[in-house]
């Protein structure tokens, strides 16, 4: 069994995030906790809008907690020409620049993509936008429900007439992973050329990347996907059923060889012989019946008795449960997924992150309010007078 290491496999990497919300911040977050030093900058007096959201974690946001531990907060106003020098030293020798300003906000600030690459040619350059530069709509503001509408999402999901956005905000949480993953490879691909990289990450193109199957649906058949609520459009049976005692099961068939045994486990072997269910595209075109002789077998059994009887069969199944219950979920607590950082309010629950090697250490660094960092940061990186910023060697 190997031994935990000291540091994590990002210490020595510095991170500036110009950033607001949640994409860019969720990348540096991941970041973070693998040992880089990510610096967020942020409008003095007011800070990422996050912060205001709500004051239920002592104090601090529900959003801004989740996104920002394990960082230094830089209260600047890049307006200034001080602070915007200060940020510069900082870029002189950071490795990763992360940024979801809005639209034509780098530019106007004078750290134009194209400019930062020619004067810090080994900085790693993320410019997260809402729609891509170029096209008819570069110039709009971008949240995660705009997205979403733009890109088709909630038109899959809800029921027939009534679409509805995913509860968890899929197109900022999708943009952030796919920036963050793009950041390693950008540093891996340094270490063999010497060279940084910008990488222009939109959101509706990351939402679009997800739509993936429902894009080949229109562009091949020609049909647009029907919303199921608790359920898939593409797969059947697949969904929620009530149960005997009051409570949610959720299970289904993705395969055809798990509608057989699907059939045998609610005691219906003679679905399994008719054609009009033989595959899954015949089922679909049958769901409402399907679903009503599943929700009829589960309607007649406690959510104890199908989950044991469809792990026996073989078959997926899962409880409905809610936040609070995910809160205390027994698979999080045995397993020891939760940890504690410290805020400016005292120690608060956090989950380890979801993915670490056996040998990296979990970092638990601190919330930080708004500019706790900031005088610190002024003296490392005090612009020397008379010179100017010095791009990486």
């Amino acid at each position: 069994m190997s031994t935990p290491r000291a540091h994590g496999p990002l210490a020595g990497v510095t991170v500036i995030g110009l950033e607001q919300a949640i994409a860019a911040p969720l990348c540096t977050r991941h970041l973070a906790d693998l040992g880089a030093r990510v610096i967020k900058v942020e409008q003095p007096g007011y800070g990422d809008s996050t912060r205001h959201y709500d004051t239920v974690v002592g104090g601090l946001s529900a959003h801004f907690t989740w996104l920002n531990h394990g960082k230094e907060s830089a209260a600047l106003d890049l307006r200034a020409p001080a602070d915007l020098a200060v940020l510069k030293s900082m870029l002189d020798v950071a490795d990763v620049l992360v940024s979801n300003l809005g639209p034509g906000a780098l530019d106007r600030l004078g750290l134009a993509v194209d400019e930062l690459t020619a004067r810090f040619p080994r900085l790693i350059v993320v410019d997260i936008s809402g729609y891509g530069r170029g096209g008819p709509l570069d110039h709009k503001r971008a949240y995660d429900l705009l997205i979403q509408a733009e890109a088709g999402s909630c038109s899959i999901t809800g029921t027939p007439g009534h679409p509805a956005k995913p509860g968890i905000p899929v197109a900022d949480i999708g943009t952030a992973l796919y920036a963050y993953s793009a950041i390693l490879a950008a540093l891996y691909d340094r270490e063999h050329t010497g060279r940084g990289s910008v990488v222009p990450v939109a959101m509706l193109d990351v939402v679009s990347e997800m739509m993936g199957f429902a894009l080949n649906q229109v562009l091949h058949a020609g049909t647009e996907p029907v919303p199921v609520g608790m359920g898939s459009p593409m797969i059947a049976p697949y969904g929620a059923y009530a149960t005997a005692d009051g409570q949610t099961a959720v299970l289904g068939t993705t395969s055809d060889r798990e509608w057989l045994r699907l059939t045998d486990l609610i005691g219906t072997p003679e679905l399994a012989a008719d054609p009009r269910y033989a595959h899954n595209d015949d089922r679909v075109r049958h769901r409402d019946e399907l679903d009503a002789i599943v929700g009829q077998w589960c309607a007649q059994r406690t959510l104890a008795e199908i989950q044991s009887a469809a792990d026996t069969a073989g078959i997926g199944n899962a409880r409905l449960n809610g936040v609070r219950e995910l809160a205390d979920h027994p698979q999080l607590r045995e397993r020891g997924r939760w940890r504690e950082v410290a805020t400016p309010s005292g120690p608060v629950p956090a989950l380890l992150p979801p993915a670490l090697a056996r040998d990296w250490p979990a970092v638990h660094g601190a919330v930080p309010a708004l500019g706790a960092h900031t005088e610190a940061l002024r003296t490392e990186f005090a612009p020397v007078a008379g010179t100017s910023a010095v791009a990486h060697p």
